[in-house]
């Protein structure tokens, strides 16, 4: 239901100031807080929609320049999902069938203002309870896609069964037993996948289970893999559901772990071989994201899907092996129009795509045309021959009104299909942005490449910030903060280009430059008889690569450093999320005499879990508390007691954000030991600061 309390945001649309005024006082009357908005042009309310989040719609069906009909197309147009009332002055049922067919919720006449009160209380209420379920569409989603990557990523090999059939198996399941694809194994009985002597043993375990019903109940068998080769293995099971269907889950452990699989399942490509493009996988991750961002935030995004004219016929021309560089080089080209706020992916032989959020539809489709244009003009020289080609892209907005990604993709694509059917564009060679009105009618970044070429360019910085002892123990400690020159030359964080599941590789370059370029200037600063300590932090990618540590052991050999004199911080949700490699992370820069610190600290359901499992030095906690325990008393004791419960498991205390001196007395009286913030030095580019001022 809505919340009586919940203050209302009105669009009105109506020629009269002195009319509008009392539907607002209606509402304000009905007990409604109401901030309306009088729309007087079409600029105006696209400028409105764009720039706010509004609850309901409220328009005259008067003679005006911009009328109720206009103001309706182009919240459709805008996919916004904003209840339309039509406020008319006759009744008329063909107007109102009209009016709801155009999308518009009802129609009910002025003079009838407690009906009007009604259906606006109805329509606030559906809107509420929409705006819910996305909420929870998105969480469900989030949990699913956790549940599922847990599975896929998981070393053991897990399957889920039904009257005795796979239905499901992870990647660790099908190459535990030989199988290439999901589809070879799925309703293959589990039995199959038996000695004859272990299948037995089998049905008696499996009726014994289903009496029982224990969860993890064992049996040792032996399985036969597809190329009939024999392994001795221990069977758990236990009951679950997949896909809302109750099944049997069973995982597989042999009896000698296989590490190099291991690394296999670690491995999740978000990459297109043939260009270096993101893949279609990635693509549709990242839209779906951006589409619960913009249901959650409404956070508007845009999609175009780029559909090479007449490609089939032009790779009859040039041949496969010509057609693939073809793509490679229109791949580049594409990637030079793209900006460092799209995010360019390759969706098939044919086709490429390019995803932005926050972005509208209209500036996706400025982008859109400079693509176009660009690759009409580009000569492709392909083995001695030229070749020209063109483009017809579809635009599509990501509103908090969009479908699935999948089918929010079909729009775009849809709307490039349109582009054939334009005056003059028979062989394509346009843009079309979808316009939800129009074609349902009819049928019911960040970039990486940036960060490359900001490495080649020299464009990155190093800044540091001090961390002070509390206590005044004089000792030197800086945290430090990699920081990348944009086109603009404004400095922004390159791990923000980063898209949310990678690529690994990029962002392990990211902190390999960094630790060892501070590497370098710690190595100077302490020659000059500093006793400086550098925190430095890693990504979940660098904590998942072996290769890091003796990369590491070598370059701290290279600058004659100590390993005392760096700190690697890794963020709370990270080692989490990644906790045997934490754990591993954390004991081999151990043996290099490095520390290691857990920032972040206090946000995850449990924190003190993960300091079960990780032996940190130091723990920040995260920022959110510094500004906390200026508010509130509640907030203090429960830092206070975080701090006693850290210090006495031996844990040294980092508090971050310290803006101001009113806090210091707060912190000291808790016991922490280092402060850090903005109120002592804000991130600068040399290791400056006089400690002995402390």
């Amino acid at each position: 239901m809505q919340k009586k309390n919940a203050t209302v945001h009105l669009l009105i649309l109506d020629p009269s100031q002195n009319d509008a005024e009392s539907l607002v006082s209606l509402l304000r009357n009905s007990g409604k807080a109401t901030r309306a908005h009088r729309i007087t042009s079409e600029e105006d309310l696209e400028e409105t929609l764009k720039a706010g989040n509004w609850d309901l719609l409220l328009a005259r069906d008067l003679e005006q320049e911009f009328s109720a009909d206009d103001a309706l197309a182009m919240i459709r147009r805008m996919d916004k999902d904003i209840p339309f009332i039509l406020l008319t002055e006759q009744e008329s049922r063909e107007r109102t069938v009209g009016m709801m067919k155009a999308g518009a919720q009802d129609t009910v006449s002025f003079e009838h203002t407690d009906l009007i009160v009604l259906k606006v209380n109805r329509e606030l209420a559906a809107l509420d309870e929409r705006r819910r379920r996305r909420v929870l569409e998105s969480h469900l989603r989030e949990a699913e896609q956790r549940c599922q990557l847990l599975l896929e990523s998981s070393k053991d090999a897990i399957a889920y069964i039904n009257d005795g059939m796979h239905i499901y198996a992870n990647q660790s399941y099908m190459e535990f037993l030989g199988y290439d694809d999901i589809d070879d194994l799925i309703c293959v009985p589990v039995l199959d996948t038996l000695t004859p002597e272990s299948q037995e043993k089998y049905k008696e375990f499996m009726k014994s289970f289903a009496e029982k019903g224990e969860d993890g109940m064992t049996m040792n068998c032996t399985a036969r893999r597809s190329d009939d080769h024999e392994l001795n293995v221990t069977m758990s099971v236990s009951a679950a559901t997949y896909d809302g269907e109750e099944c049997t889950q069973i995982v597989l452990q042999p009896e000698h772990s296989d590490a190099e699989l291991e690394e296999k399942l670690r491995q999740i490509s978000s990459q297109d071989l043939l260009t270096g493009l993101y893949n279609r996988q990635y693509l549709m991750d990242a839209l779906a994201e951006a589409i619960a961002n913009a249901g959650k935030k409404n956070e508007t995004g845009a999609l175009a899907y780029i559909a090479l004219d007449n490609f089939m016929s032009m790779k009859g021309q040039v041949g496969i092996s010509g057609a693939d560089l073809l793509l490679g080089d229109l791949a580049n080209l594409l990637k030079e129009q793209a900006g460092d706020d799209l995010a360019l992916a390759r969706l098939s032989d044919d086709a490429f795509s390019l995803l932005s959020q926050p972005c509208d539809e209209s500036t996706m489709a400025g982008h859109a045309e400079r693509i176009r244009k660009a690759v009409e003009d580009h000569l492709f020289d392909i083995n001695g021959r030229t070749v020209q080609l063109t483009v017809s892209i579809g635009v599509a907005a990501i509103t908090e009104n969009s479908p699935k990604a999948e089918e929010l993709m079909a729009r775009a694509h849809t709307a490039s299909a349109e582009v054939r059917k334009l005056e003059g564009h028979a062989e394509g060679n346009g843009v079309v942005v979808y316009n939800p009105a129009d074609f349902e009618t009819l049928d019911q970044s960040n970039s990486v490449e940036a960060i490359q070429k900001a490495l080649e360019e020299n464009r990155f910085r190093l800044l540091f910030q001090p961390i002070i002892n509390l206590r005044g123990e004089g000792e030197e400690h800086y945290e430090a903060f990699v920081r990348m020159l944009d086109k603009d030359d404004e400095e922004v964080s390159p791990y923000d280009f980063l898209p949310p599941t990678g690529p690994s590789d990029t962002a392990i370059k990211i902190d390999r430059w960094v630790i060892l370029q501070t590497i370098k200037q710690l190595s100077s600063h302490r020659s000059r008889g500093h006793d400086t300590r550098l925190f430095l932090n890693v990504t979940a990618e660098t904590l998942q690569d072996k290769t890091f540590t003796p990369w590491l052991s070598v370059a701290l050999k290279a600058a004659r450093l100590p390993g005392d004199s760096l700190i690697f911080q890794i963020r709370e949700g990270d080692a989490n999320n990644y906790m045997k490699q934490a754990k591993d992370f954390t004991k081999a820069v151990h043996e290099l005499h490095c520390k290691v610190s857990i920032s972040q600290f206090g946000c995850a359901l449990n924190p003190f879990n993960t300091l079960k499992h990780i032996d940190t030095d130091y723990v920040k906690i995260d920022g959110s508390f510094t500004e906390e325990i200026q508010k509130s008393d509640e907030a203090k004791e429960q830092v206070k007691g975080m701090v006693k419960s850290l210090q006495s498991s031996g844990k040294l205390t980092i508090i971050p954000l310290v803006e101001n001196a009113g806090v210091l007395a707060t912190l000291w009286q808790a016991g922490v030991n280092y402060i850090q913030g903005y109120y002592l030095q804000a991130p600068v580019p040399e290791m400056n600061y006089d400690f002995g001022d402390n």
